[in-house]
């Protein structure tokens, strides 16, 4: 079986290159959303706030999209298909602040809202197109 994510490609998860996550409203239409991205191995994660649509939708229908463009390469991205299979706020306060550090340079996720709670969404990609 092919790995989930060809080691060719895993260098996109260290950059700061954001995802386009295509999540289904409830009418079937779809919903396309930049987000900051992770990999752990084994699971793409994306990390939300509770009650947000992309939240709602993927609890509602669990299958997802996203493509990761490289930002130094527009034309070479990793297209990935599949299914959100945990969903936790375990850990999800710490994570948006591992990405805050990555994507923005700053040790805290500095635009968290009073009340707000943060949600880890791990995917287990099914399929994946390459380009570049």
């Amino acid at each position: 079986m092919p790995e989930a994510i060809p080691e060719k490609y895993r260098d996109l998860f260290q950059k700061r290159a954001f995802a386009s996550l295509g999540t289904l409203m409830p009418d079937g239409r779809p919903q396309v959303t930049p987000v900051w991205c992770d990999f752990d191995g084994e699971h793409v994660i994306f990390n939300s706030a509770k009650g947000r649509q992309k939240d709602r939708n993927v609890r509602r229908d669990p299958r997802v999209s996203l493509a990761v463009i490289d930002p130094e390469n527009p034309y070479r991205y990793i297209e990935i298909r599949g299914r959100v299979v945990e969903i936790t706020e375990d850990g999800a306060s710490a994570h948006i602040d591992k990405m805050a550090k990555k994507y923005l340079g700053v040790d805290k996720y500095p635009y968290g809202q009073p009340g707000e709670v943060r949600v880890l969404y791990k995917i287990k990609p099914e399929h994946t197109q390459v380009m570049g």
